[in-house]
């Protein structure tokens, strides 16, 4: 029986610019239901010009993009400005790199949760499972804290808590973990697995760590200069890398002091 392959989550193939200067060159990828794809690179290279090119928010940073985004099947690129927001935090959830600077800092947990959850339903709902499911405390002193009385942590686990609230399809997580500790770093990257094998959540994970890089990604994409110049399994683009880039970047990593 031959077996039936399903839409790609997200797939899109697309090159973006700043006024005349290309920040991104056809960049081509699929991320399949369910897929961790980890995407590489150094500050520069077009990472977070990519996460936002995905969300049809790069017109705000002066930014311009072409090519196809297709979410389950769906083309994104067609799409208005109102059809958009109705797409992104539902069916596309996005964790971004600061807590500092997403949140609010004057506004309360529960009034970030209650807005979030408004922004696509009008029913009422508990934020306690949600919370839990994040490792944050859910009773009424955590939910009244206002999110500059958090640690960097629990920002990040709250953005991540905003991200999936709606159950989307794709998680785009755009360097999450490089403003937290090292311990702190471990225990996010535990959460995004853990939603992924829970939920299957299909995730691309977009970071210049490659530590970190290494140990989520089902598959690793390599981003230099705006182009994608190497892919595979993990283990494929850390022991045996074959762009001259890659090997530079896999040489960089801090090997263990008893090795």
């Amino acid at each position: 029986m031959s077996r039936v392959l399903s839409e790609p989550a997200l797939e899109f193939r697309i090159s973006a610019r700043y006024g005349e200067t290309p920040v991104l060159h056809d960049v081509a990828l699929s991320i399949a239901p369910g897929e961790i794809v980890a995407l590489a690179g150094l500050s520069g290279s077009g990472k977070s010009t990519l996460a936002l090119s995905l969300l049809r928010l790069l017109h705000y940073r002066g930014g311009d993009v072409t090519g196809s985004i297709r979410l389950a099947g769906r083309e994104l690129s067609a799409l208005s400005e109102r059809e958009m927001r109705a797409v992104r935090g539902k069916s596309i959830g996005y964790v971004p790199q600061s807590p500092a600077a997403a949140l609010n800092d004057r506004l309360r947990v529960r009034t970030l949760l209650r807005e979030t959850w408004r922004a696509h339903s009008r029913e009422n709902a508990s934020f306690g499972e949600l919370l839990e499911s994040v490792q944050l405390p859910s009773d009424a002193v955590f939910l009244e804290k206002r999110a500059g009385e958090l640690s960097t942590g629990q920002g990040q686990r709250l953005l991540i808590a905003l991200a999936i609230m709606h159950h989307p399809a794709v998680l785009l997580a755009d360097e999450p973990t490089s403003a937290l500790d090292v311990i702190t770093q471990a225990a996010v990257l535990e959460l995004f697995q853990d939603l992924n094998r829970r939920n299957g959540t299909a995730m691309l994970f977009i970071s210049h760590d490659l530590l970190s890089v290494a140990s989520i990604g089902h598959r690793v994409e390599i981003l230099h200069e705006g182009r994608i110049v190497e892919s595979g399994a993990p283990e494929t683009i850390f022991r045996a890398p074959k762009h001259p880039f890659t090997q530079q970047l896999v040489r960089a990593i801090p090997r263990r002091l008893d090795s």
